[in-house]
Parts: C-alpha cells; sequence; structure tokens
C-alpha cells in the first residue's frame, strides 16, 4: 500500500478523468481488442497506478495487495460452490429433483417446476454450468409436453441469472459484499428476497408469455436426458438436503451474531464460537462439499478415486473467473489508493446523486459498455465504496447497495456478452430474436431487482 506519509496532489477533476480514461482503457482492451479480461485488468491497474501518481515503490504492494485480500474470500467460495455443483450434477441429483417437481406441478406448471428446480440448483452453480446440465431435462420436457422451448427454457435460465448474480456464493455478489463491507449471510438473505419474486414476474410469467409469442423447436443439439446418468441417482430429499444444508449453516451464524449483538446470547461462549464457525460461509461450503462427496459418492458405490477426480475437474472452469474476480478488486484497490474512489464520492456527493443510485448506474454503464457482469460488478463497487465507507449505513443497507450494483450488472445482455450467445445458441434462436427476448428479460431482472433493493435500503 502507498506509504502513510504519501498525499495526493491531484485535485478531482484530474482524478475523475484518469478513472473515466481508465475505464475507457479497459474496454477498449477487452472488447476492441480481445484481450483477455484477467490480462486487461492487470494492464489497466498497473498504468492507472502510476497516473495517479502513487509511489513507484508501492504500486507492485498495492495490486498485490488488493488481489490477495479479494482472493482471500472469493477464491474458497467459488471452488467448493463449484465443487458442491460438480457432485450433484454427475450423480444425476439435477435430473431426479427436476423430474420429480415437474411429476409433482403437474405438466401445465412445468415451466414453473423446471424454474423452482432450477433456482434450487443455481445456489451453488454458476450461470452456464447450471444451464448446461439443466438443458437436457429442459429439452426432454419441451418434446413431451409440446410448445415453444422458450416456454421451459426462459424460466430456467432466468433463475440461474438472478441466483448468479444476486446470491452469494457467487463471485459477484461475494466481492462486492467484501469491498463494500456487506455481511455475506445479509447478501444471502436478502438476496433471496430479491431473486425469488424478479425471477417470478421477469423470467417465469415473461417466458411463458416469450412461449407463445415465439414458438421455436427443441434444438437438435444434446443427447438423451438419461444420458451418462448412474442406474442409483440419489432421491430428491437428498438433493434438496445437500443444497440447502449451506444456506441453514450461515442463516444460522447470521443468527447467532445478531443474537450476540443484541445481548441475548453470550458471544464467547464455546458453543456459540463453534456454531458461528461452522457457518461461515467457508466452512459451510467445506461441509456441504464433504457430505454431498459421502451421501451423492462413495454411499453410492463410487470409487475414491472417481470423486477426487469428479470434484478436481470442477476447479479448472471456474479458475478464469477467480482470477478475473481477484483482478478487479486489484483495480479497485488502485482506486482507492489513488483517491479516485474519494474524487468520485466528493463529485456523487456535490450533485445528490444517493450512492445506492450511484451503485446502480454505474455498474449498468460498464455492463452494457464492456458485457462482463463480473467485471462491472466489481468495478462499480470499488468506485463506490468510499462513498459507502464515508456514510453511516446500517447492515441492511449494506447489503441492499450490494444487490443494487449486482441489478445494474446484469442489464442489458447484448452481443459483447458471452451469455447471450450461449442461450441464444442453445434455444435455437437468431440475433434479433435473443435481442428481443433474452436482452429484455435481463433488463427487466435488473430494472426489477434494483426496485427491490431500493425499497429495502429505504425502510431499512
Amino acid at each position: 500500500m502507498p506509504p502513510e506519509d504519501w498525499t495526493q496532489t491531484l485535485t478531482a477533476g484530474p482524478l475523475l478523468a484518469i478513472a473515466a480514461a481508465a475505464i475507457g482503457l479497459l474496454l477498449f482492451l477487452i472488447m476492441k481488442l480481445r484481450l483477455h479480461a484477467f490480462l486487461a485488468l492487470i494492464l489497466v491497474s498497473l498504468v492507472t497506478a502510476f497516473a495517479t501518481g502513487v509511489p513507484a515503490g508501492s504500486v507492485v504492494s498495492v495490486l498485490t495487495t488488493g488481489f490477495g485480500t479479494t482472493l482471500g474470500s472469493v477464491a474458497l467460495l467459488v471452488g467448493l460452490g463449484a465443487m458442491l455443483g460438480r457432485m450433484v450434477e454427475t450423480s444425476g441429483g439435477a435430473k431426479v429433483m427436476a423430474d420429480t417437481l415437474v411429476n409433482r406441478f403437474g405438466e401445465q406448471r412445468a415451466p414453473f417446476a423446471l424454474g423452482v428446480a432450477s433456482l434450487i440448483f443455481g445456489f451453488p452453480i454458476f450461470f452456464d454450468a447450471g444451464l448446461v446440465v439443466m438443458l437436457p431435462i429442459v429439452f426432454a420436457v419441451a418434446r413431451r409436453l409440446g410448445g415453444s422451448v422458450l416456454t421451459y427454457g426462459l424460466p430456467v435460465a432466468g433463475a440461474f441469472s438472478v441466483m448468479h448474480i444476486f446470491v452469494p456464493p457467487h463471485p459477484g455478489p461475494v466481492a462486492a459484499s467484501e469491498l463494500l463491507g456487506a455481511d455475506t449471510g445479509l447478501v444471502i438473505l436478502l438476496g433471496l428476497v430479491v431473486a425469488i419474486p424478479t425471477w417470478y414476474v421477469t423470467s417465469y410469467m415473461y417466458g411463458v408469455w416469450v412461449g407463445r409469442r415465439w414458438v421455436l423447436p427443441v434444438p437438435e443439439l444434446l443427447g438423451t436426458p438419461d444420458e451418462d446418468h448412474p442406474d442409483n441417482p440419489p432421491s430428491l430429499g437428498t438433493v434438496l438436503g445437500v443444497l440447502l444444508l449451506p444456506l441453514v449453516l450461515i442463516f444460522v451464524n447470521t443468527g447467532l451474531d445478531t443474537l450476540r449483538g443484541a445481548g441475548v446470547i453470550d458471544g464467547e461462549a464455546t458453543w456459540v464460537v463453534v456454531a458461528r464457525a461452522l457457518g461461515s460461509t467457508p466452512v459451510a461450503l467445506l461441509v456441504a462439499v464433504l457430505v454431498a462427496a459421502w451421501v451423492m459418492g462413495r454411499r453410492r458405490g463410487r470409487d475414491k478415486t472417481v470423486i477426487e477426480k469428479l470434484l478436481d475437474s470442477a476447479l479448472g472452469p471456474v479458475a478464469s473467473v477467480i482470477l478475473i474476480t481477484g483482478a478487479g478488486g486489484m483495480f479497485g484497490a488502485v482506486l482507492r489508493a489513488s483517491g479516485i474512489g474519494d474524487a468520485l464520492a466528493d463529485a456523487l456527493g456535490d450533485i445528490g446523486l444517493p450512492v445506492i443510485v450511484a451503485g446502480f448506474v454505474v455498474a449498468t454503464i460498464l455492463r452494457i459498455a464492456q458485457g462482463s457482469a463480473t467485471v462491472a460488478l466489481i468495478t462499480a463497487a470499488g468506485l463506490i465504496e468510499p462513498a459507502v465507507a464515508a456514510g453511516d449505513f446500517s447492515g441492511l443497507q449494506l447489503a441492499a447497495v450490494v444487490l443494487a450494483v449486482a441489478a445494474g450488472s446484469v442489464m442489458a445482455s447484448h452481443v459483447n456478452d458471452s451469455g447471450f450467445w450461449l442461450v441464444g445458441r442453445f434455444f435455437g434462436m437468431d440475433v434479433k430474436t435473443t435481442l428481443k427476448t433474452w436482452t429484455v428479460m435481463e433488463t427487466t431482472i435488473g430494472l426489477m431487482g434494483f426496485a427491490i433493493a431500493a425499497v429495502i435500503f429505504a425502510i431499512a
């Protein structure tokens, strides 16, 4: 970090100009030169540090500290979440859960059932991985019941989207929570409050309407839904229990912390300390992974070597996400150390733009410009962090700000977003149709999510 005796001599105008140029350079490198976001973030962080006058001897320290601090929590959560999702996926648990829900809800409510399954399954699994896992089930239901594949596909895609954007342990909300000092357990709780009604209106109801308007056949992209699943998949109760276990442990931690703060319980009592340790997000996910490895692996006759390889295979696909997230934290650290964040906070204060609105607007601009929700979310959180730190916000308000920034980061998915092409290709849509369906859905998710977060912020 910069020496304590170093003082920023640049005024707010030049600092904000440097910030704008840095973001513009970042977008140019990613969008035009197609430079990998990880490399682009490191390069822009380095250039920004020198441009703002951070002492040369401290530049590397600023970069590595920001990178390491972000990864200290994010890497654990993302890695463990990916492992948990991999065990559920390969055991056949996703198919069992979706099939059971469809049978119980009935054919008429099949889109709703598939969406509910995806909401649950989306807790530990990233958007693209979850969509790929559920896709054979979506296609099988669409073939069996008829109608447009969008009727069943958009509620599923929307479910994974809202969980990925609003609910930890996904990297965006986790990193934003760390940057803004919000409690992760509280962000999970309020994230669900935002995600579930938002999904129902913007993904389920909208998806059913879109399916009547654009009747698309099931694409011939994947094999049969029963392909590559074991003969003895876990029961629905087992799958739900494994997926909900970390959520319950984290909620217990949050509840005990609330009771400790209110003086109801002794925070130093051994049982409280142990329970809170088990309920910390990394430990809760570790417990869930170990339980999943047993009940979905060894208990079902899988060799321990096979389980080890399955868990190892979960880490490769998330390595890029983890590194990009850490580099985003690095960029945020440079913005804070250089005083750019403080200058932006002063500028926002001068125009009277509330911090929750500023976070949403900045994240929206970054999302539209460069496509990555994670980069938009982390960068926006880094920019508003000084304003948040300077304010006197409650825990609920801090969580609401995180969710508002998250809402901005999902706005207007278009051709520079990999998810745009993923959904369009999987559901057999051309670019125009994808813009009319997926882009509109993502935008309504952002708008409704922000509205709910703003209400929470106002009444907290």
